[in-house]
């Protein structure tokens, strides 16, 4: 974020050369990498990234367009900081967090250069409801009082984590972020007012007490996903895919109905149309489990394709920064990053502009320790503090990878640093099979951690069907392959059946609106049902076909088209059981018709 009220000092140095949002400045000293400084005499925001002997390198995160060597350059004593307190659910910032809807009634629809509004409301009051009494004893991360946010949000005030001390004094009442509502009395007796606002550097992770493992899934409604390639709370994922293959309408479906608290959605870098259908649909949209905006546990970072290269760099780290923040205060957040390739393009043009040397398709040589820093603060941990607390930070990237190329080196080196992988596919986003992820090609490293969870809340075997219909998967893009040389008819009766079974699962559980209607969002119990439904077909029907019942008397079973149809049935759970028996009994009278003893 980028905090408006700077230290003004008498630092001041000029700049030297303009290469785009990289500019050469000179004359202070004292400099040092990773502070902000005011450009020129619009006073563009921009952060030092190298310090030589006699001159520095700046990143402009504002265009830079018009400014000229010898203009003034305002040294803030700062670190790139985010604002934390009170008010950031429902903000939409850009990539330094400045408030773009504040920006807006001041500069209309497009951003002034050099404007400067603070990230959040120094007016607004906020209720502040004390859970600590005078005398008690405080330490870093420590809960002391909590507000409504929103009606689904409660901000726990936390303990800065440079202090520890007393309470001396502590009020209950309105107040606004920077207003003090209590004092912490320290050691050596120094007073320090309490105030709900806090500031971080973005670049630094906030500290814990210890990292745990990853056991529970993150829920998405996405049966592909959930049931198949799943990510745990605390993991980290990304969903590579060609243009038109439906990265952001997945992304944005996870962000609608995942399971999580909160969820922060960073667009950095993707066109501005997309990011504004999502502003104007999240308003509307309604959360499945408490019929309150959505909007009202989420925070938008709006970093588009048109704003500031640099500025792109930095929305990044915002993001997680925030997202670390809440977490901090015992909640599960999950963080989208749309796109990670336009990140990373970001870095190869300002390592460009700074001579750098390049190395695989000119992205620079530290972009994999990049990517693996973003990565990495993902994670489910024990915050600082009392009481005792776990929190989780889920990150999400998605890649757009030049011409659907796996190859190239952002989702190369992407994968390196995830546990899980969701690839999707042209081909069946061409056919319009949705979300055009590939089982082929995808992975989960959580698929054996999370499995525990699916046992012990919805069903003991469900690992066992999970592996089975991917082995049916696998085993049936094999046979295609050769039925596609010597026709299906050439086939085997048990092979056909692969591909019978193999085109249930696509059709009626791999494939999933993203629209509306009962199919938009799929529960655990749902999902389990309808594997189950699928799977137990397979194994009976592939004992009917070993006692020679032609493949053409389960061919023709209306069932069949039933099966891929039920997940949109409205009745949900209950026609998905109806629908289960109505098979079993229709197989036990093929089972009778041939005299074949079937068990049921």
């Amino acid at each position: 974020m980028f905090l408006v009220m700077f230290l003004m000092t008498d630092r001041i140095g000029k700049v030297k050369k303009i290469s785009g949002p990289v500019v050469i400045a000179k004359g202070i000293n004292d400099i040092k990498i990773g502070e902000v400084v005011e450009v020129g005499n619009d006073r563009l925001i921009g952060e030092v990234v190298r310090v030589f002997e006699d001159y520095f390198t700046i990143q402009v995160y504002e265009p830079t367009d018009g400014l000229k060597p010898l203009e003034p350059v305002h040294a803030t004593g700062k670190m790139l900081v985010a604002e934390l307190a009170p008010g950031l659910i429902t903000m939409v910032f850009d990539g330094v967090q400045r408030p773009l809807g504040r920006i807006f009634e001041q500069s209309g629809a497009f951003i002034r250069r050099g404007v400067k509004v603070n990230p959040l409301s120094r007016d607004k009051k906020w209720y502040f409801k004390p859970l600590k009494k005078k005398g008690e004893k405080v330490t870093a991360g420590d809960i002391v009082g909590v507000v409504k946010e929103t009606p689904l949000i409660s901000h726990k005030i936390m303990v800065k984590y440079d202090i520890n001390g007393r309470i001396k004094e502590i009020n209950e009442g309105d107040y606004t972020i920077n207003e003090p509502y209590g004092y912490i009395e320290l050691s050596n007796g120094k007073e320090i007012p309490l105030m709900m606002l806090q500031e971080w550097p973005v670049r630094t992770p906030r500290p814990y007490v210890k990292r745990l493992s990853s056991e529970v899934p993150l829920l998405t409604g996405i049966r592909v996903i959930d049931t198949f390639f799943p990510i745990a709370k605390g993991g980290a994922g990304c969903i590579p895919g060609g243009f038109g293959t439906g990265k952001t309408i997945t992304l944005h479906k996870i962000s609608m109905y995942s399971n999580s608290e909160i969820v922060i959605y960073i667009g950095c870098g993707e066109r501005g149309n997309e990011i504004a259908e999502m502003l104007k649909e999240f308003p509307k949209l309604t959360d499945p489990k408490t019929g309150r905006p959505i909007i009202e546990r989420s925070i938008v970072i709006a970093n588009t394709s048109n704003m500031p290269v640099s500025a792109r760099e930095a929305s990044i780290y915002m993001g997680v920064t925030l997202a670390e923040y809440y977490r901090d205060m015992g909640y599960n957040v999950t963080l989208i990053a749309d796109s990670t390739s336009r990140w990373a393009e970001a870095l190869r043009e300002i390592s460009g502009r700074l001579g750098e040397i390049p190395v695989e398709r000119g992205y620079p040589a530290y972009l994999p320790d990049k990517l693996a820093e973003f990565y990495e603060r993902a994670g489910r941990v024990q915050p600082l503090g009392k009481p005792v607390r776990e929190g989780s930070v889920t990150i999400i990237g998605a890649v757009s990878p030049p011409g659907g190329d796996f190859n190239e080196p952002v989702t190369i080196h992407t994968l390196r640093f995830v546990g899980t992988m969701w690839a999707l596919d042209p081909e069946l986003a061409y056919r319009r099979h949705f979300p055009a992820i590939n089982w082929l090609r995808s992975f989960s490293q959580y698929a054996k951690i999370v499995e525990s969870w699916w046992s012990k809340n919805i069903a003991k075997d469900f690992g066992e069907y999970r592996r089975k219909a991917l082995r049916l998967l696998t085993v049936s893009s094999e046979i295609e392959a050769i039925a596609s040389v010597v026709g299906e008819g050439a086939l085997p009766d048990d092979q056909r059946l692969f591909l019978l079974i193999s085109d249930i699962l696509k059709e009626g559980f791999l494939r999933q609106t993203a629209l509306e209607g009962e199919d938009i969002f799929c529960i655990p119990e749902k999902q389990y049902l309808l594997l189950k439904m699928i799977m137990d077909f397979f194994d009976k029907v592939y004992v009917l076909i070993q006692k020679k019942v032609p493949i053409e008397e389960i061919t023709k079973l209306p069932e069949i088209s039933e099966m891929k149809r039920v997940k949109e049935d409205e009745r949900g759970i209950k026609a998905v059981k109806e629908l289960y028996n109505k098979i079993m009994t229709r197989l036990e009278e093929i089972s009778r018709k041939y005299n074949i003893q079937y068990l049921f």
